[in-house]
């Protein structure tokens, strides 16, 4: 009797614990730390950087991946240098991460070429298409998907946003980065819709210097206006081109916030903090199995126009009321 009473205890201690398999290899599984790479286009010390670094993480947090718990963030920080990008691309791919966030498509292909599998979800990229980067925006069919900023066509409204702010321009120089193609692509869109009676001129930025000296000496003729491109440069010098824009009493219409901030007439573009936090769900639809060849490249949701009266008073502006109505935000 005794021996039959064993072996049942015995027998039902086998089967509990093999009922109970499962339910520890399940949360094994749970508690599996994932991590992110992380390379960015901006400066670690750079402000608008450390807040949409934040964004990102508090997003990430609200979809339940905590970093340092359940996710390990190795954060890397481009600062618009090609060369760095590269290295920092390898580093991050010898990390053997699970997921890569890249911002902009410097960042992109740098991690393409470090790894073809690693998946990637980018923001901040104007054509990935034509730059090689996806397939196409519905099926990207390789191992990145994401965000674009914006279309080419949307040089058309800046041009459009420039002549309505300050109908005295007649000249138009635009700030752009001729050795990408999404530099060369602005360019070809606002020269495309340029109206009558405005002149353009292209100025390259490559180097603090050069375009301190191309703005100055672009200034020297009178209804002159700036339209700033999106370009890495740009992106690590806001401060720099708003600072020349005012030195030089030029209105100038910007691609980003940052720029207003810093000090800039007006711009009109994408939310980044948007592009972020949506960043941060597809990330999340990658932990739970989903491949990025399969998640659709996504446009903006929303656009902000924002001007700063401050800066128009300064320079003599006197900003349409009607443009006013329209703004997202304006800064007094």
């Amino acid at each position: 009797m005794a021996s039959h009473i064993g072996r049942r205890k015995f027998l039902a201690t086998l089967l509990g614990a093999a009922a109970a398999w499962p339910l520890a290899a399940r949360a094994q599984q749970r508690e599996r730390v994932r991590r992110i790479g992380v390379l960015v286009n901006l400066s670690e010390d750079d402000s608008a950087g450390q807040r949409f670094a934040a964004a990102f993480r508090q997003a990430l947090q609200e979809l339940g991946w905590v970093d340092g718990r359940n996710a390990r963030i190795d954060m890397r920080w481009g600062a618009g240098d090609r060369e760095r990008y590269r290295k920092y691309a390898a580093e991050l791919v010898a990390l053997a991460p699970d997921v890569v966030f890249a911002a902009t498509s410097d960042a992109v292909v740098s991690v393409q070429r470090a790894s073809p599998a690693v998946p990637i979800v980018f923001v901040g990229v104007i054509d990935p298409v034509g730059s090689g980067l996806v397939g196409s925006m519905a099926r990207p069919s390789g191992n990145a998907t994401g965000f674009t900023v914006f279309e080419y066509a949307i040089g058309a409204k800046w041009l459009e946003l420039l002549k309505e702010v300050a109908p005295r321009v007649t000249r138009a120089a635009v700030l752009r980065d001729a050795n990408v193609a999404s530099g060369i692509g602005q360019f070809a869109a606002i020269q495309a819709v340029a109206p009558v009676g405005i002149e353009l001129s292209a100025i390259g930025v490559r180097d603090a210097n050069e375009v301190e000296q191309a703005i100055a000496a672009f200034a020297r003729d009178p209804n002159g206006g700036l339209v700033v491109t999106a370009s890495g440069f740009g992106a690590n010098h806001p401060q720099l081109i708003a600072t020349l824009a005012s030195r030089h009493n030029l209105p100038a219409v910007y691609p980003f916030r940052y720029f207003v901030n810093a000090g800039g007439l007006m711009c009109y573009g994408p939310d980044y903090f948007d592009q972020y936090r949506r960043a941060a769900g597809y990330i999340d639809r990658i932990f739970k199995g989903e491949k990025p060849a399969d998640l659709p490249v996504q446009a903006p949701t929303r656009y902000e126009l924002v001007i700063n009266l401050k800066t128009a008073k300064m320079l003599g502006l006197e900003v349409p009321s009607t443009l006013l109505a329209r703004a997202d935000e304006v800064i007094e």
